[in-house]
């Protein structure tokens, strides 16, 4: 964390929500906004390079299923 400021408004808050593994991405981000209703959300590749700096509401869902088979068209 980057500064005291950043610190205490997540000292009080959920950091991670293990029990959304295995939800649809849609059920995961109703959980975690329910916990934390100004979370900016982004959902990525599992595999994707972030940034390393620090936001409070940012939350990162990564996925690496494949729902439906591809095809082309």
């Amino acid at each position: 964390m980057s500064s005291s400021g950043e610190a205490a408004e997540c000292a009080g808050g959920k950091k991670s929500w293990p029990e959304v593994v295995g939800l649809s991405i849609e059920e995961a981000k109703k959980v975690i906004l329910k916990d934390k209703p100004d979370a900016d959300i982004h959902v990525l590749p599992v595999g994707t390079g972030v940034t390393k700096d620090f936001r409070p509401n940012r939350v990162r869902i990564f996925v690496d299923t494949v729902a439906e088979t591809p095809h082309v068209g």
